[in-house]
C-alpha cells in the first residue's frame, strides 16, 4: 500500500485529476527543463543531450555493444542507431563488428571522443548551481529517482 502524506490523504478524490498533482507531469515536465537546461553548455560540445548521455556511458565504459549501451540508457535500437551514426559522422566514437560474433557490434570512442571528456567536466558543477542544489541534494534526488524508475519497471514487466 503506498504511503500517503497528510496533504494527500485530505484532497478529494477529483482533485487527484489535477494537473500540478500528477507525478507523471511533474517528472515529464522537470525532464524537460532540465533538458533546455543543458543545451547551451552541451552546444560549444556539439553534442544535443542524447548524444551526451551517449558520451557519458562510453567514458564510464569504452567498448559496450550496442545492444548493452541501448539498456544502459533504456534506449532502443531505432532510437540509439541514429544516435551513433551521427557520433560516428562527427568522429567520436567507431562502430566495430565485435570479433567472434559478427552481429554483434561495439562502440568504441576515438581519441577526439575521449579527449571531449575533458571539455565537459564541468558541466555537472554547472548544472548543480543552476538547479541550486549541492551534491548531497543531487544525489539523495538521484537515488530517490533511481528507486522510482526500479518500482515502475517491476509494476510494468509483472
Amino acid at each position: 500500500m503506498p504511503r500517503r502524506s497528510a496533504t494527500t490523504a485530505t484532497l478529494p478524490t477529483a482533485s487527484w485529476l489535477a494537473l500540478d498533482h500528477q507525478l507523471c507531469f511533474a517528472l515529464y515536465s522537470t525532464s524537460l527543463a532540465m533538458t533546455k537546461l543543458y543545451k547551451p553548455l552541451l552546444a560549444p560540445l556539439g553534442l544535443t543531450y542524447s548524444q551526451y548521455l551517449v558520451m557519458l556511458a562510453l567514458w564510464e565504459t569504452d567498448g559496450l555493444g550496442v545492444s548493452d549501451l541501448g539498456e544502459r540508457l533504456w534506449l532502443d535500437s531505432g532510437t540509439l542507431t541514429p544516435l551513433l551514426k551521427r557520433l560516428e559522422q562527427q568522429g567520436l566514437v567507431r562502430r566495430e563488428r565485435q570479433a567472434g560474433d559478427e552481429r554483434r557490434v561495439g562502440i568504441w570512442l576515438t581519441t577526439a571522443g575521449t579527449a571531449l571528456q575533458a571539455d565537459a567536466v564541468n558541466i555537472p558543477k554547472s548544472i548543480a548551481c543552476a538547479t541550486q542544489c549541492d551534491l548531497d541534494e543531487i544525489s539523495v534526488l538521484t537515488q530517490r529517482l533511481k528507486t522510482l524508475r526500479g518500482h515502475i519497471r517491476q509494476a510494468t514487466s509483472a
